[in-house]
């Protein structure tokens, strides 16, 4: 019946090798040509995943030459078709202009009882092995694991989630779109809100706004650098960049607007506008007030103003996979205004993980 079911297949007649196949495979199931043709057959209907399960298990299983050969040449049968195949749907998606626009692909974290499945997952399709996979897949806080063609990036971003490995691309392009103004102050609150805020040229004006029109908010903390002098393990005397403080940020997204409103507890004029907290004990002149309490205070004021909105803050673990992108990060604009000695990367990172959470994740939730 073997020579049948190789004559069916030099026919093309697949119909008819299933048929003598499904007989076989109740008689003789461990038999290793029967096994080798289930392959074949798998792999001539399209069903690749299958066909390459069963390759693995006979190169595992059999020491027969013939069978090993046959099984090592389906497999590679496989690769040259599947890299085939994903050269042409990249070539697809990147067949426009806007799709070659610079791009990021990001992970999401993954539980640990799930990344050895999604490892092996990953590894076939980035191309990879599953131990260095596993540990590219993030347990905590997202990664930023891939910079490139936003079209070639949503490719793999489709693959990806259609193997439940949560992620997303977004377009450098569409973050730099977004409207970012630094607020001064809350004017009022009563009837409709309205904050004193101001562009990036420094241009001072007055925005109103709704607070149903605030879908999240991202909270982060910039370090401030300061070198100093230290002596190293020989008793020389050397420069080191030391984190001496770190700022507080809080961005409330308006998405019909395409904005973002940005507060930062060095700059807000706690001075001005109306007042946080109604506590006796925080009713006291502005000087002896901490710039904290201030802050905290604030805080508390915006959780009551959304409190069932998402509030992200995990940028210090997004900032530690993305601050090595020196190029990147170079091209994108940080609407953040500290006085620093140089600049630092640090600003236009935040800026990114902010503008991401704005483009991909505002409608969930």
């Amino acid at each position: 019946m073997l020579e049948q079911v190789a004559d069916a297949f030099k026919r093309k007649d697949y119909q008819t090798a299933a048929r003598i196949l499904s007989t076989l495979v109740k008689q003789t199931p461990q038999d290793a040509w029967v096994q080798f043709y289930v392959g074949r057959l798998y792999e001539e209907t399209d069903k690749l995943e299958a066909a390459e399960k069963v390759y693995r298990q006979l190169l595992r299983s059999t020491t027969h030459l013939k069978i090993v050969v046959q099984a090592r040449q389906g497999l590679q049968r496989l690769e040259d078709m599947a890299k085939k195949r994903r050269r042409q749907a990249i070539a697809e998606a990147t067949a426009t202009p806007s799709n070659m626009e610079l791009g990021v692909l990001i992970l999401e974290p993954l539980s640990p009882e799930l990344k050895l499945v999604a490892a092996q997952k990953f590894a076939r399709i980035m191309h990879s092995d599953p131990y260095t996979a596993r540990l590219q897949l993030p347990s905590r806080g997202w990664r930023l694991y891939r910079l490139g063609p936003v079209g070639e990036l949503r490719f793999y971003t489709d693959q990806l989630r259609q193997a439940e490995i949560p992620s997303f691309s977004a377009s450098i392009a569409d973050l730099q779109k977004i409207n970012v103004y630094g607020v001064n102050y809350f004017q009022s609150w009563a009837l409709q809100t309205v904050v004193t805020c101001h562009d990036e040229l420094g241009q001072i004006g007055s925005l109103t706004f709704d607070w149903s029109e605030v879908s999240q908010r991202v909270e982060g903390l910039l370090p401030i650098f300061e070198e100093v002098v230290d002596f190293d393990a020989r008793h020389k005397l050397q420069r080191k960049t030391k984190t001496l403080d770190y700022v507080q940020f809080c961005d409330l997204h308006l998405p019909a607007r395409r904005t973002i409103l940005r507060l930062c507890d060095r700059n807000y004029q706690f001075q001005q506008g109306i007042v946080f907290s109604q506590k006796q004990e925080d009713v006291q002149p502005l000087n002896q007030t901490t710039t904290r309490n201030n802050w905290n205070n604030l805080i508390a004021f915006l959780n009551k103003q959304v409190p069932q909105k998402p509030a992200w803050s995990d940028f210090t673990t997004f900032a530690e996979t993305a601050i090595d992108q020196t190029e990147l990060l170079k091209r994108i604009k940080s609407h953040i205004d500290l006085s620093r000695r140089k600049e630092t990367l640090w600003d236009p990172a935040f800026q990114l993980y902010s503008g991401l959470v704005f483009l991909e994740k505002t409608f969930e939730g």
